[in-house]
């Protein structure tokens, strides 16, 4: 496949050399400043960018019909009305907070054990995520994916930064020099704390997942999740 990088950082240099082993070819390097020449060579798009960048990046493939997958997080604001127009636009479209393999069969473990813990109201649930220093958004939505899945399945209404009341679930977010990622959710009682944790050693994995997202997207239309990726 013929690939645009959209975002050449850190995490986009990786892409860019396992997209080449596994075979495809790099026809877009596009950092912050660049213009979009060459994205309508691309059969499909990959956007790790920053949060000011991701809307205009996204909406750009969808105009030229490129398929795009986008693991930039801090500009879910706009999710609906980036759906609204692939959807208009015929495209094809994959979101994730986080594309890890890994991670991903992490968020299935935290809604099943928030399942578990919904009618055992002695726990309270907590998180902590811890990231590099140059991460922009805080919570990370990797965090905020998690504190969704357990919302959908207890009575919290909503996570915070600061614990504000017995319907927030408190995400303490840490920025420390080169940690690619850590993320835990704690069930506390007076007695005992369950915990589940996934850390990520490199950005390799999230670099292969974004690869293997775009891999399964090539040839495909509409608006799809890593669980579709994964069949999970």
């Amino acid at each position: 496949m013929k690939i645009a990088l959209l975002g050449y950082g850190k995490m986009g240099k990786v892409i860019e050399r396992i997209a080449l082993e596994r075979g495809h070819e790099i026809v877009l390097k596009k950092g912050s400043n660049d213009s979009f020449e060459g994205l309508e060579h691309a059969d499909v798009a990959i956007d790790f960018s920053v949060p000011s960048s991701a809307v205009l990046n996204i909406s750009t493939c969808f105009e030229k019909g490129v398929p795009v997958i986008s693991g930039t997080t801090g500009w879910l604001e706009d999710y609906d009305t980036i759906i609204a127009l692939c959807n208009e636009k015929n495209g094809s479209f994959i979101y994730g907070s986080n594309f890890s393999l890994g991670v991903n069969v992490f968020f299935e473990l935290n809604e099943y054990l928030a399942k578990m813990m919904h009618n055992l109201k002695q726990y309270n649930v907590s998180m902590e995520e811890i990231h590099h220093t140059q991460k922009l958004d805080a919570p990370s939505g990797t965090a905020i994916s998690l504190a969704n899945g357990i919302i959908k399945h207890t009575d919290y209404k909503n996570w915070s930064l600061e614990k504000k009341d017995s319907d927030n679930i408190l995400i303490d977010a840490k920025r420390i020099e080169n940690i690619p990622g850590t993320h835990s959710v704690f069930y506390d009682s007076e007695v005992d704390q369950i915990e589940i944790k996934h850390t990520a050693h490199t950005r390799e994995g999230f670099a292969l997942g974004a690869v293997v997202a775009t891999e399964w997207l090539h040839g495909k239309k509409g608006v799809y999740t890593m669980k579709d990726v994964l069949g999970i």
